[in-house]
């Protein structure tokens, strides 16, 4: 049986070795086919663009796709005309896949003034990339009401160290009480390839965030703590970026997934240490 990620960059990278370990034969379309590693398949695709033929023993799709910036023309075409095509290229080929999951982004809710949110709570996209990429979720599902949205809260994990760089170099931001939500790669790329092969009968959506929603200058705090320095003093600051809610794991949970970095403590301690490696 084939998986195929459809935008197969860090994330889809970890989670096609992951699907890999597990005995599947994994694709992997990126424009840069040359960085997927074995053993994984590497074939180049724009998934704007014209696609390559889908294996016909397909199982199992994953829509990891990412704009190539931060608008909205770059963000619609990424999610929205991106997942259109992979969905287009499964039509045009016959091939039935038994599941196709999207990742997704927190950053289609809005502000809940510190209060908890779940799979049920409404959105409110507080910028217009949050919106086209809600946008694409509606779509996938008016297509495959079948399908598993993954909305995933900050990733963060080997070589991505900009709260760490920025502890080091006494440029951190400790923020005015700002809630943050975060998942560690690994466990992003587990969940992946939990709900698409464990779970009998998934939901339609689910949040991928750790067990603890965290004030960021406790982050720092931890981290300068970690690297034995000083944080400087905290400023005022008007930065709400990412809103300001806390984000509820429980039915993620309740499949039987189980976290590897509970908390951002294990996760950036791994991190501190070296572990794992960035994908491409």
């Amino acid at each position: 049986m084939t998986v195929l990620i459809a935008g197969c960059g860090d994330l889809g990278t970890e989670a096609g070795l992951r699907f890999a370990a597990a005995g599947f034969s994994v694709l992997g379309w990126r424009r840069s086919a040359e960085k997927i590693p074995a053993p994984l398949t590497g074939q180049a695709a724009d998934l704007t663009g014209s696609l390559p033929t889908i294996p016909a023993d397909t199982e199992v799709v994953v829509i990891s796709t990412a704009a190539r910036e931060r608008s909205e023309a770059a963000y619609r075409s990424a999610y929205v005309d991106g997942t259109a095509n992979v969905l287009d290229a499964l039509d045009r080929d016959g091939v039935h896949p038994r599941r196709i999951l999207f990742v997704s982004s927190t950053a289609v809710y809005g502000d809940a003034g510190g209060g908890w949110l779940d799979e049920d709570s409404p959105t409110a996209p507080a910028s217009v990339t949050g919106a086209v990429i809600r946008e694409a979720e509606d779509l996938l599902h008016a297509r495959r009401p079948d399908a598993i949205v993954l909305r995933l809260a900050g990733i963060y994990g080997p070589g991505r160290t900009r709260l760490i760089d920025q502890v080091r170099s006494g440029t951190a931001d400790p923020g005015q009480g700002q809630l943050t939500n975060r998942i560690h790669r690994d466990d992003a790329a587990a969940a992946i390839v939990h709900l698409t092969t464990a779970v009998a009968v998934p939901a339609p959506l689910y949040l991928g965030v750790d067990n603890e929603p965290v004030e960021k200058r406790e982050v720092l705090r931890f981290l300068a703590a970690e690297l034995g320095t000083e944080l400087g003093p905290e400023e005022p600051s008007n930065s709400s970026r990412g809103g300001n809610r806390r984000l509820s794991n429980t039915r993620l949970l309740s499949t039987g997934f189980e976290f590897s970095y509970p908390t951002f403590r294990e996760g950036y301690r791994a991190v501190l240490a070296g572990d794992g490696v960035r994908h491409g």
